[in-house]
């Protein structure tokens, strides 16, 4: 077990999409500040800093996470998959781009946590029902939209993904 003293800094090691990192970290800094202003991932979004919008979600170790409620030197040794990693060369993600044709984007304020939960959550879920996508929004506050757009977005890419001749219809 790791003992923390209150005033020393300390070394955070992690994976972060894939890639080895480390950095400098205070026993009480966020995972979201250490992500963003020390390891320049600005994609996580710090929103209620309470673990209710669900703007700052990330993967840990592949399970979604609060990175505002979650300190950086717990995710030391793990790994982090952040909004980042979801493109591959340069290139939006299949999830990415249905939010993009379906208007589910928005401000883009919440988008990175939602991205995050419903990559997670189609692994889970291939074929999810509207309710099984709304249930997992309910862990994400939205200020911009009714939801409609974010529920067609990720079923229009879970539909696609056993029918790829849906990716190139329009919503």
């Amino acid at each position: 077990m790791l003992r923390i003293e209150a005033h020393q800094n300390y070394t955070v090691r992690l994976r972060l999409n894939g890639r080895e990192c480390f950095g400098e970290a205070e026993p009480r800094m966020q995972l979201a500040d250490f992500l963003r202003h020390v390891l320049h991932a600005p994609g996580t979004h710090v929103g209620c800093e309470h673990g209710v919008c669900g703007a700052c979600t990330v993967l840990l170790d592949g399970v979604p996470a609060r990175s505002c409620l979650t300190l950086a030197v717990q995710a030391d040794g793990c790994s982090v998959e952040t909004v980042e990693g979801l493109a591959k060369e340069n290139a939006l993600n299949g999830l990415q781009q249905s939010f993009a044709r379906h208007g589910a984007l928005q401000c883009g304020f919440c988008t990175p946590g939602i991205l995050m939960s419903a990559t997670r959550f189609l692994e889970e879920f291939p074929s999810p029902s509207e309710a099984q996508v709304r249930d997992m929004l309910s862990g994400h506050i939205c200020r911009c939209t009714g939801y409609l757009s974010i529920v067609d977005a990720i079923l229009s890419y879970a539909r696609a993904r056993h029918d790829p001749a849906q990716i190139s219809r329009s919503p």
